[in-house]
Order: structure tokens, then C-alpha cells, then sequence
């Protein structure tokens, strides 16, 4: 069977703790930011690879096969646009199989809607968290 390879755009703390859950789970990781001093977020019990560079400057996707090669990318920088941009091209230019993007803003997720680009929403999950740990307390 051939592992999952991810590539994890952005190392903020939504990106670093996903691509310590898919290297725990021994899938190939690349984890990708512009900033070397965003790598520190990674768990020590990471074992990918982590680049520095742009994903919006497609020299840094295409170096070494990472985005042809790629299972899946999850796209998590704290910007919506930047997001919106990398997803679209992973999915017209590269078509990757699997892509997650990460928005602020509920409503971008009308720009992927007929694609199958997923979204997450930190939001919206927050609030299903918050919800789910009340119906937890009213049980009691």
C-alpha cells in the first residue's frame, strides 16, 4: 500500500498540529511557510519535511514533484485569499485529489462550492465543540 503524501500549506498552529497528526499516522509530510520561525510549532515527535518558501510562487510547489506527487493538500494560512488562490490551484492546475482549505470568512466557501475542494472552517467548528461539551454538561 502507498502512504499518503501531504503537503500542509501554512505552519501556524492549525497547520502544525495537522501535519503532526498525519506524520504520527505515517503518512509523508511536507509543510510548507514563508517564515522559517513558523516551524517551531511542529510537535518534536514530527517526521516530515518542512520547506521555506511561497506557495503562491509555483517554482516552490513544483520543486522535487511535491504538489504532482501529493494525495493531498491542506491549505491552512491565516490568509482567505492566499487560501482561495493555492486551493484553486492545486484543483485546476495540478488536480490534486484531496484538498482542505482553511477559511475565516464563512462566505468564500461559495467561490469552491462546484469543485471538490472541502472546507474548514475553525469557526464553525469551534461552536460545534462549544455545542457538543453543553450537551455533555446537560446529560450530567
Amino acid at each position: 500500500m502507498n502512504k499518503t503524501k501531504s503537503v500542509i500549506i501554512g505552519s501556524g498552529r492549525l497547520g502544525a498540529s495537522i501535519a503532526t497528526k498525519l506524520s504520527n499516522l505515517g503518512h509523508d509530510v511536507l509543510i510548507i511557510d514563508k517564515e522559517i520561525t513558523s516551524f517551531r510549532k511542529l510537535d518534536e515527535t514530527f517526521s516530515g519535511y518542512d520547506v521555506i518558501g511561497d506557495a503562491t510562487d509555483l517554482t516552490v510547489l513544483e520543486n522535487d514533484g511535491l504538489i504532482k506527487e501529493a494525495n493531498e493538500v491542506i491549505i491552512t494560512t491565516d490568509n482567505d485569499n492566499v487560501n482561495l488562490f493555492i486551493a484553486d490551484i492545486c484543483y485546476y492546475i495540478y488536480d490534486v485529489p484531496n484538498i482542505y482549505v482553511r477559511f475565516s470568512d464563512i462566505d468564500k466557501g461559495k467561490l469552491v462550492e462546484n469543485t471538490t475542494i472541502k472546507t474548514i472552517y475553525p469557526f464553525i467548528l469551534s461552536i460545534q465543540d462549544f455545542m457538543k461539551q453543553r450537551e455533555k454538561r446537560d446529560e450530567l
